[in-house]
């Protein structure tokens, strides 16, 4: 029998689960090989007995724990799926001001009602057993950790920079031209696809293991940035990291 999965949402843009529907080509073979039971994206029903949950989006709600929890509870692998489930995301942003303070720049008035809480990984509410990083995921990366799971094999991710993959391209170092940039010490797997349309690096699929933080602060700092400015540039994705302490 195909294993029965589940996609939920949290708070995101739900851009990483249009990246699995983005699989024009490969869905017809997908869906031969597993049972999608929940999706509400791409389906209406709305089963309960997945086996393999992949969970988007951050937590940023009290009611949002107990619904994390119970998906935890059926499936036997949980998947977080994308930067706001893997890392907090750009909506950890809120938790460095005061809870609410931002509702006159977000709605225009300040007078409205607002459950939120400050921003929770995944992981900060139950064990999550793999990743699949990025802003949006890579549609062939998912494909990937689908077909391992279908093999039994756990998927793995590149223990290297996106550095790696910016100099295989031959493309030119954007912190040599002075540009802040944050691909010597974030996770590759994207392809460099942002230093190579020449826009820097933000850390979304998080710090690679090993990663000389320090060193990157202190680079950044000859070239004019203040610590403060680069704390912030960290914070853009990896505000939940305890890399802060560094910054």
């Amino acid at each position: 029998m195909p294993p029965k999965i589940g996609v939920f949402s949290f708070t995101s843009c739900e851009g990483c689960q249009l990246q699995i529907l983005n699989l024009e080509d490969e869905i017809p073979t997908l869906i031969d090989q597993i049972d999608i039971v929940n999706f509400r994206e791409a389906m209406d029903e709305k089963g309960q007995d997945y086996e393999i949950a992949f969970i988007e989006g951050s937590v940023t709600r009290e009611s949002e724990i107990e619904e994390v929890k119970r998906i935890r509870e059926r499936a036997k692998v949980l998947i977080a799926l994308g930067a706001c489930s893997h890392l907090g995301g750009v909506n950890v942003l809120k938790n460095f001001h005061p809870q609410g303070s931002w509702l006159p720049y977000v709605y225009g008035r300040s007078d409205l009602f607002s459950d939120t809480i400050p921003t929770k990984r995944i992981k900060d509410v139950v064990p999550v057993d793999l990743v699949l990083p990025g802003c949006p995921i890579d549609k062939r990366e998912f494909l990937r950790f689908v077909q391992g799971l279908l093999l039994n094999i756990k998927p793995g991710l590149p223990d290297y920079p996106v550095c790696v993959e910016c100099r295989s391209k031959g493309n030119v170092c954007l912190v040599e031209e002075g540009k802040w940039c944050l691909g010597s010490v974030t996770r590759a797997g994207c392809g460099a696809i942002c230093p190579t349309y020449r826009d820097t690096c933000v850390g979304c699929r998080g710090i690679v293991e090993g990663s000389n933080i320090e060193s990157l602060c202190n680079i950044l700092m000859e070239k004019g940035y203040s610590k403060e400015e680069i704390r912030d540039k960290f914070r853009i994705f990896n505000g939940l990291e305890e890399i802060q302490s560094l910054l």
